[in-house]
């Protein structure tokens, strides 16, 4: 992810749920908001109804992958916060499935070309 930053402040993540556009998906609910910047901000929300820290790393990392292959055709200038849904069946999730996810909703929203 060369031209993305990682949102940590939680200040940032409330600002951008709460002002940002919603997007949803099958599995992941997709908050965006223009962010003034050269570059993108990514934030990973995922609760620990979906299940010991091994489970929800392994849906991170399936995130952050489908991410930063769609990067190259994404544009810049936003912030972008990818909450799971807590209903969403995570057991038989891949990261094809995930991947398809992912590029549905940013379509949606119309920063990926």
């Amino acid at each position: 992810m060369k031209n993305t930053t990682s949102i940590k402040e939680n200040e940032l993540f409330q600002k951008v749920m709460n002002k940002g556009t919603w997007y949803g998906g099958d599995f992941l609910s997709v908050f965006i908001l223009k962010n003034g910047l050269e570059q993108n901000q990514i934030g990973l929300a995922i609760g620990k109804k979906v299940g010991k820290a091994y489970k929800r790393n392994k849906v991170k990392r399936y995130i952050r992958q489908a991410y930063s292959v769609l990067e190259q055709e994404m544009t810049y200038g936003y912030s972008i916060v990818f909450v799971w849904k807590s209903k969403a069946e995570y057991d038989n999730v891949d990261y094809d499935a995930i991947y398809k996810d992912v590029s549905k909703t940013l379509k949606k929203a119309g920063i990926l070309n």
